[in-house]
């Protein structure tokens, strides 16, 4: 399948957010987007996910318009910044509301496994970052919008977190956004910059150079 966000216009009073914004998202491909803190990526986010209205906006499946809010349909989940899961469920039982195996996710990550039956209250930071993310990941969305996945997250989770959206690529399509570029970089079969309202294809990291989100010095 084939995702297209085209033609997006959003403003908040008197501020322009985006304006001639396009993005690509298809099944057996990540689309990374970067940008700068507060250029407009997780509007953009939500725009796509349908729970932001834009004074201005066409999407797209597979070619044709479609003008249900993808929120309330199965076919899409996002994960945002803020936590989302209440706090007073138990791990196991969010685990069964879910419809994600809790048997893979206890092999994965066997240091959680003792942990079936606290409640999502009781985690730590990372800990709730990670169950948040690996649920998002493994829901039987057909497109998957990932705002700073991996903030929060020890480097041990995040190098399994990105097996696992390789893994999950192959029947989904994958949206992620995050300020490490690096992880984003690795992982993305597409990457878009967002910088003052526009998105434009990046190239490569030297194209990041010039768009002036990076300099030379860490691309050594």
């Amino acid at each position: 399948m084939v995702f297209e966000l085209e033609n997006i216009e959003l403003s908040f009073g008197e501020k322009n957010i985006l304006y001639g914004v396009y993005l690509k998202a298809e099944t057996g491909k990540v689309t990374g987007l970067l940008g700068t803190n507060g250029c407009g990526k997780t509007s953009m986010l939500k725009v796509f996910f349908g729970n932001l209205t834009a004074n201005n906006q066409l999407v797209r499946v597979d070619g044709k318009g479609y003008l249900k809010k993808f929120y309330r349909t199965g076919m899409v989940k996002f994960l945002s910044q803020k936590n989302y899961l209440p706090s007073h469920i138990r791990l196991k039982k969010l685990f069964n509301f879910f419809e994600v195996n809790w048997i893979e996710f206890a092999k994965t990550f066997p240091e959680l496994a003792s942990k079936q039956k606290q409640k999502i209250g009781e985690l730590s930071g990372g800990e709730k970052r990670l169950v948040e993310t690996w649920l998002i990941i493994k829901s039987n969305a057909k497109l998957v919008l990932l705002d700073e996945p991996f903030t929060h997250l020890a480097p041990v989770y995040i190098e399994i977190i990105k097996k696992e959206i390789y893994r999950e690529k192959q029947h989904k399509a994958f949206v992620i956004t995050d300020h490490l570029f690096r992880e984003i970089q690795e992982i993305a079969d597409e990457l878009y910059f967002l910088q003052k309202g526009c998105t434009q294809l990046v190239k490569n990291s030297g194209h990041l150079e010039e768009l002036g989100y990076i300099n030379p010095d860490h691309l050594n």
